[in-house]
C-alpha cells in the first residue's frame, strides 16, 4: 500500500486539532502480520526489508500466542536504530539496510538491534482502520500494546510512539536530544495515500551552518560548500536549493563571469559566504541541505571547521559562548570549542546522572594547566535556569537541563561530581566501588580487581555497570531501588566485598586509606561510598593532560587490552553513537534490582 506522507513546513501548525510526535531518522515501514504468523516489513518505496531485520520478526514470533486474536494486523512506523529516545542513528540503519549476507545481518542485529517504532495502526483483526480518525487509531494502537502485553519501551523491537498535546514541550525534547524533527497530525484525519492531504506535516530540526562557496556546477546548479581547517580548504558538501531566483542568479553570474572554468565547473577563491540548513553531515556530504541565505556580512575566514563543529552541535542560544578558541588541553590541542561540542553532544547520555543530585564541580577557566578550583554552592551570578536547593550562600547546585550543563561548561567546568543519593534524600540509589591503582602503568590491576568483583556480584545475582574513572582506574556501579538499603547497609556490603578481594591478592590490592601505607598497591575505595560523598559522573571530562573522559564500558570490553587514555572528548561521542550507551538501562535496572542475596549477606 502507499503510505501517508507528511508535508514539509517550516512552522509548527497550531490552529486546529493537532497532536505532535517525534520524527525519527530511519526507514518508513509498514509491518504486515498475517493470520498464519508470517511477518513482513515493507518500506514506503515498497522494498521488502524483512530479511535485513530478523530481530523484528523474532520479537513478533515470541508474541504470537498473545496477539493471535488481533491478526492479521498492519503497523505503520519508522524502522530505526536508536541513539537515545528521541534520536535515531541514520548511518547505522543505512548500513543495516544494505547488508545482504545472512551472517553479517545476524551479527549486526545482535550488536545494535533495530526497533520498529509504531505510530499508527492500519489494520486490526483483519479490519481496515484507515477510515477511522487518527486519534481513534492511536487509541486502538495503545489498546493493542496493552492487550498484547508489549511494554511501551522505545527500546523494544516494537516500540510505541507517544503523542504530545503541547508542541513546545515536544520540540524542547527534540532539540535537547538533537532529534530529526517533529510530525504534526490532525486528530480527526483519516489515513490517505502520499501527500494528497492537509493533515500531516513535518518540521525538521535543522542545524544552521556557515560556509563559503568555491565552485559552481553549470550542469546541475550545485555549489560546493567549504570551510577553513587550519588554513586548508575543507569540503563539507554541495547545495543548490533554498535561495530565490534573484539571489541564485546573482551568485551564479558571479561564478560564470569571474570564475576559473574547468569543464562544467567554475571556481572562485573563498569569498561568497552563506548560511545553510542541514540535518547533518554524512559521508562528507550535507544531508538535505537548503540555503537559508547568502551572507555578505560574513568573512570567509570566519567559516572554520571549529565553527562548523559548534554549528552542528546546536548550542542553546540562551548562553553567550565566548573564547571558544582557548586551549583547554594544550598537550593534545583540544580547545574550548572542542569541549563545548563534546558536552552538547554527550548531554542526552550524561544529564540523567546529574539530575536531582547536588553537584560539585572542578572549574578550570583557562584550561587544565592553569588555576582550578572546586565549587559546590550556587554562585550569585548564576542565571535563573540554574537550579539551587537551600538558602543563602549555602545553596547547592543542581544541573538538570541542557542549558544548565552548557552554562557550567561555558564557565570552564571540566569535572562534574555527584553523590550517591538524590538531593532531598538520605538513601543511596547506587553503590560504587572505586578501584584506584597507583598509576596508569598499573591499570591492569584495576582490570583484575574489577573482574573479581564482577564475579562476586554475579554470584549474588546483582547487575553491575563499569566505567573508567577518566584518570587511572575503574569504577563499578550498582544501581539499587531507593530506600532498599541505608548507607550503613551499603557500608557493610562494600567493606565485605573489598576485604574479600583484598584477601585474595594482598600483594596487589589494599583497603588501606593512607597512601603512604599502601606500598604501591591498588586501593579498593569502599569508604568513599557514603552520604554526601561524591564520585565523578559518567561521561564527565577530567582534569588530565590528555582530555580523557569517565567512560561507561560494556563488561566484555574489560580485558587486558583496555586503557584509560583510549577514551577522550575526541572519540567518546562517536563511540556511544556507534556502539550504544553501556549505561542505557541503568535506572530501570535500579528499580528492578534483586537484592535478596545481598541483604541476606549483611544481616
Amino acid at each position: 500500500m502507499d503510505v501517508m506522507k507528511p508535508i514539509a513546513t517550516t512552522d509548527i501548525p497550531t490552529d486546529g486539532d493537532f497532536i505532535y510526535e517525534v520524527k525519527y531518522d530511519g526507514f518508513r515501514c509498514v509491518l504486515y502480520w498475517e493470520k498464519n504468523g508470517s511477518v513482513r516489513l515493507i518500506s514506503k518505496n515498497k522494498h521488502d526489508l524483512t530479511a535485513q531485520f530478523p530481530e523484528i520478526v523474532m520479537f513478533c514470533q515470541e508474541l504470537e500466542d498473545k496477539v493471535s486474536d488481533f491478526l492479521p494486523l498492519q503497523l505503520d512506523g519508522e524502522l530505526v536504530i536508536l541513539n537515545n529516545a528521541y534520536q535515531a542513528n541514520f548511518s547505522r540503519i543505512q548500513k543495516r539496510g544494505r547488508l545482504k549476507n545472512s551472517e553479517s545481518i545476524k551479527k549486526a542485529a545482535l550488536e545494535r538491534p533495530a526497533s520498529l517504532l509504531a505510530f499508527d495502526l492500519l489494520q486490526l483483526s483483519g479490519k481496515d482502520l484507515t477510515k477511522n480518525p487518527f486519534d481513534k487509531r492511536k487509541e486502538s494502537l495503545s489498546a493493542f500494546f496493552d492487550k498484547a502485553e508489549i511494554r511501551r519501551d522505545m527500546w523494544n523491537r516494537i516500540g510505541y510512539v507517544e503523542s504530545f498535546q503541547n508542541p513546545n514541550e515536544l520540540w524542547k525534547l527534540i532539540f535537547d536530544h538533537k532529534g530529526e524533527g517533529m510530525i504534526a497530525k490532525r486528530e480527526k484525519s483519516t489515513y490517505g495515500t502520499g501527500k494528497k492531504h492537509r493533515d500531516w506535516y513535518k518540521i525538521k530540526n535543522w542545524r544552521l551552518i556557515h560556509g563559503f562557496l568555491t565552485a559552481y556546477d553549470s550542469k546541475n546548479d550545485y555549489f560546493d560548500v567549504q570551510v577553513f581547517d587550519d588554513n586548508r580548504l575543507h569540503s563539507v558538501g554541495k547545495c543548490k536549493h533554498g535561495i530565490d531566483g534573484e539571489d541564485f542568479q546573482t551568485v551564479k553570474t558571479l561564478f560564470l563571469k569571474n570564475g576559473e572554468k574547468k569543464g562544467v565547473n567554475y571556481y572562485l577563491p573563498p569569498a561568497v559566504c552563506a548560511e545553510i540548513h542541514t540535518l547533518d553531515i554524512y559521508q562528507n556530504e550535507l544531508r538535505e541541505p537548503e540555503f537559508r541565505r547568502i551572507a555578505p556580512e560574513i568573512k570567509a575566514d570566519e567559516c572554520t571547521s571549529e565553527r562548523l563543529q559548534l554549528d552542528l552541535a546546536m548550542l542553546p542560544d540562551s548562553i553567550d559562548f565566548a573564547n571558544t578558541d582557548k586551549l583547554y588541553w594544550p598537550d593534545v590541542q583540544f580547545t574550548k570549542a572542542n569541549f563545548l561540542a563534546y558536552m552538547r553532544e554527550i548531554s542526552p547520555y550524561m544529564l540523567p546522572f546529574l539530575e536531582n543530585r547536588a553537584l560539585t564541580t572542578i572549574r578550570c577557566p583557562d584550561g587544565v594547566d592553569e588555576e582550578s578550583f572546586y565549587q559546590k554552592h550556587l554562585p550569585s551570578y548564576a542565571p535563573d535556569f540554574i537550579k539551587g536547593v537551600g538558602t543563602g550562600d549555602e545553596k547547592l547546585m543542581v544541573c538538570d537541563s541542557l542549558e544548565s550543563l552548557m552554562w557550567f561548561a561555558n564557565h570552564g567546568t571540566l569535572e562534574f561530581h555527584v553523590p550517591f543519593q538524590d538531593i532531598n534524600s538520605d538513601q543511596p540509589k547506587e553503590i560504587v566501588f572505586d578501584l584506584d591503582p597507583p598509576g596508569r602503568e598499573k591499570f591492569e590491576w584495576a582490570i583484575k580487581a574489577g573482574l573479581l568483583i564482577k564475579q562476586v556480584l554475579d554470584d549474588l545475582n546483582v547487575i553491575s555497570f563499569v566505567k573508567t574513572s577518566g584518570n587511572k582506574g575503574l569504577q563499578i556501579h550498582i544501581p539499587i531501588p531507593e530506600g532498599s538499603m541505608t548507607y550503613e547497609d551499603t557500608g557493610v556490603f562494600t567493606q565485605a566485598i573489598a576485604y574479600t578481594i583484598e584477601n585474595q591478592h594482598p600483594d596487589l590490592f589494599t583497603t588501606e586509606r593512607m597512601k603512604n601505607k599502601r606500598n604501591g598497591r591498588l586501593y579498593i575505595d569502599y569508604v568513599q561510598h557514603g552520604k554526601d560523598k561524591t564520585l565523578i559522573a559518567p561521561y564527565s571530562t577530567r582534569k588530565t593532560p590528555d582530555g580523557t573522559v569517565a567512560t561507561p564500558l560494556f563488561w566484555e570490553e574489560v580485558t587486558e587490552d583496555l586503557r584509560p587514555e583510549m577514551f577522550t572528548i575526541e572519540n567518546v561521542v562517536e563511540r556511544v553513537q556507534y556502539s550504544g550507551c553501556p549505561f542505557r538501562g541503568y535506572f530501570q535496572v535500579g528499580q528492578e534490582q534483586n537484592l535478596d542475596k545481598v541483604l541476606s549477606l549483611i544481616q
